[in-house]
């Protein structure tokens, strides 16, 4: 230990820096006489200074006193530090330089200290107080530091927040932490040197791992490429190597931020992809000043279509939901985060026309967006009947009502379940699609359907009932080792259905690209190591069979389908089949159906709209024989 833990007296602190002062004042002289001069000169000059020194010791300590540059604790010196001790430092030249003048023109005829010393002086008395606390600083730091090394770390991201990074490592003295270097996508920096650490290239991060034992890697770029991430990211799981991240800047106080705000990577981090391009010239002109309806208001993808919206400055947003606790924790938010902002709340259900009816007459919406929906499929398929209600009837309340109140465009999110559906979720879902593409062809409303996969992170999803099941020490449960799903993140979802919603002319179903599809097995293993824990010794993986009505594998387009290329290269538009127009009757005959509570009837009429519904692992499979 180089010093003591305690706080040194005040006292202690002024003597010397008066010391220091005393000492800069000699050397000021040395500097003066050219760090020589005979002894008749020097005594000349003694019988001037002694005359002074008195005071130039009282002016110091009244000034350092008066600036307070003693109260701050040395071990902690900082800029705002410096800032007092130079204008302290100033405020005594000025103050030698009117005693001097004073002294000359009433007293002896000296100056109280020569021009040329004063100067010197200021700057050596500066250097030497400054000098002293930022020594005591570091020696104060060193000393603190524990020896013992627990990572080697490695910061992905030489810029300004990975130097941020690396400095609020480095004040952190409950850790122990080895910085080995940097490493960076721009091949420019190889080689450098960032405040004398090394900086390397992303292709030898494996290299590192290896040489240089690394057991910790911190993202420090808060925009990545998604590729170069997810790479560097799986070599590290790969090595075993532990992977944090910095906070965005958002959440840094002051610009600054704490090493307990960097946290692990999540999952999501590895699946998103490239950031969207968005026309956001078009999306604005089509949504600015307009009156927009969104549906399912409280659920993850209306939510996201929300703020989304929100910051195209609608005429007024209304947001409809029958939850309302999740509906009152979205209104706070854009309290909140869009104060400016002209919306309402509108408690209520889809299925209830006569509410529906209500809220379009009194609102009058120019644009609907549809995100209201059941979507569990296993729930759905032990409960036909509501699939029924919400996902079909609801939906043609909302059509219906569109139509007969000039609404221009009706954008529907739908679901990739709705391919060649195994389950009842699914193929409600295709019903309303259905009923909205009928609907295009008797009015001027566009109707426009957006159908894609599971989103990261939506409630009910797998990857937050995997993190649970990690939470509470497992096991995590997987239905099937070959089970593969498409993952988009909300906002990317929400994004694509607006540039969908605004590009659409009535009657398509946009089709987005979902990327390559992932084992929801290796889903699971990455997650564990994510966690910090290892399979088989700290968590099990247990395998408990395809649930009723699910899929091995997701579907975007059915067997009669294909696509045609938009303008937008992640958004395809389905050429699907035509629907003869006795469909709408057995569309309404199912929604009848409700009040008998016969899910053999229901799910057999559903069977008889969408030929291509084929159960799979449900009691319905007797149906289709």
């Amino acid at each position: 230990m180089l010093l003591p833990k305690s706080n040194t007296p005040r006292w202690v602190v002024m003597a010397l820096d008066i010391f220091l002062s005393l000492l800069a004042l000699f050397f000021a002289y040395l500097i003066r006489f050219d760090l020589r001069a005979e002894e008749e000169l020097i005594l000349e000059e003694w019988a001037i200074l002694s005359k002074s020194l008195g005071i130039y010791i009282v002016v110091k300590f009244l000034i350092f006193y008066g600036f307070k540059i003693h109260k701050g604790l040395v071990r902690h010196t900082s800029t705002e530090d410096f800032r007092r001790i130079l204008i302290a430092t100033f405020s005594s030249s000025i103050a030698f330089a009117i005693l001097g003048v004073l002294r000359s023109q009433f007293y002896d005829g000296f100056y109280l200290i020569p021009t040329s010393v004063l100067l010197i002086e200021f700057l050596a008395s500066t250097a030497l107080l400054v000098g002293m606390r930022f020594a005591i600083k570091l020696l104060y730091l060193e000393s603190m530091k524990n020896k013992e090394i627990d990572d080697h770390v490695l910061i992905y991201g030489a810029g300004i927040s990975g130097l941020m990074t690396k400095r609020t490592m480095e004040k952190d003295l409950t850790v122990s932490r080895k910085l080995v270097g940097f490493i960076d996508d721009n091949k420019k920096l190889s080689g450098n040197r960032v405040e004398g650490v090394n900086i390397f290239h992303s292709d030898q991060l494996e290299k590192l791992i290896r040489s240089e034992a690394i057991t910790l890697l911190i993202i420090a770029i808060q925009q990545p490429d998604s590729e170069n991430r997810k790479r560097v990211v799986e070599m590290c799981l790969e090595h075993n190597v532990e992977v944090q991240k910095v906070p965005s800047t958002k959440s840094w106080i002051n610009g600054e931020f704490s090493t307990k705000q960097i946290a692990k990577i999540k999952i999501d981090d590895l699946l998103g992809r490239k950031a969207i391009s968005l026309d956001e010239k078009r999306i604005e002109g089509e949504l600015k000043d307009e009156v927009i309806l969104v549906t399912g208001a409280a659920g993850s993808i209306g939510s996201g279509m929300v703020r989304q919206i929100a910051k195209y400055q609608p005429k007024r947003l209304i947001l409809l939901d029958q939850a309302e606790s999740p509906l009152y924790d979205v209104q706070n938010e854009l309290l909140n985060d869009n104060p400016n902002l002209n919306f309402e709340v509108v408690i209520g259900d889809i299925r209830s026309y006569d509410r529906m009816k209500n809220l379009f007459e009194t609102f009058k919406p120019r644009y609907v967006f549809h995100a209201a929906a059941y979507k569990h499929v296993p729930m759905m398929e032990n409960n036909p009947s509501e699939a029924v209600l919400t996902n079909v009837l609801g939906t043609r309340n909302l059509v219906d009502l569109s139509g007969s109140n000039s609404v221009h465009k009706f954008v529907m999110v739908s679901t990739d379940k709705a391919v060649n559906p195994t389950n009842v979720m699914g193929a409600s879902k295709r019903i309303a699609e259905i009923y909205a593409q009928s609907a295009n062809e008797q009015g001027k409303t566009k109707y426009i359907t957006t159908r894609f996969g599971n989103v990261l992170g939506s409630n009910g999803s797998v990857i937050p009932l995997f993190q649970r099941q990690i939470d509470q020490g497992g096991p995590i449960t997987v239905t099937d080792e070959r089970v593969t799903r498409f993952f988009m993140t909300i906002p990317e979802a929400c994004q694509l259905v607006l540039e969908a919603g605004t590009m659409g002319e009535g009657g398509e179903i946009f089709v987005f690209d979902m990327g390559e599809s992932v084992k929801i097995i290796d889903l699971a293993k990455k997650m564990i190591k994510l966690s910090g824990l290892e399979l088989g010794k700290d968590i099990q993986i247990k395998i408990t069979g395809l649930r009723p009505g699910e899929k091995l594998y997701e579907e975007l387009l059915a067997k009669d389908e294909n696509t045609l290329p938009t303008h937008h290269p992640q958004i395809l538009r389905a050429k699907t089949r035509v629907e003869e127009g006795e469909q709408i009757q057995r569309i309404n005959d199912l929604v009848d159906l409700f009040k008998e509570q016969d899910n053999n009837a229901i799910v057999g009429q559903m069977k008889q709209i969408v030929p291509e519904f084929i159960s799979n692992n449900s009691d319905f499979e007797k149906l289709d024989k």
